[in-house]
């Protein structure tokens, strides 16, 4: 049960802090596409900027984000065991 609550506990930080990161960007949308235009090497994000954001569409994005940071974490905790169990 502990890789499941420490699953449950990755997917929830990664949530709030894709939500973080979602408020950073409504509140200051220019610096925000700047340095996600500088830390990804030079690629053009303002071309995601051609739709307006909506909440329900953020919720969303969050929520696969969660489910995926879970199966991630999830995987991560059975492959360690496995590796750990070898030794």
């Amino acid at each position: 049960m502990k890789s499941v609550r420490t699953s449950v506990t990755f997917a929830v930080t990664v949530m709030l802090f894709y939500g973080l990161c979602t408020l950073i960007w409504f509140v200051f949308p220019e610096p925000f596409m700047n340095f996600m235009n500088t830390l990804f090497h030079g690629l053009d994000f303002n071309r995601l900027q051609s739709e307006p954001a909506t909440v329900g569409g953020t919720v969303y994005a969050g929520a696969i984000l969660g489910i995926w940071a879970f199966l991630a974490a999830l995987f991560f905790s059975w492959l360690n065991q496995l590796f750990m169990n070898e030794g």
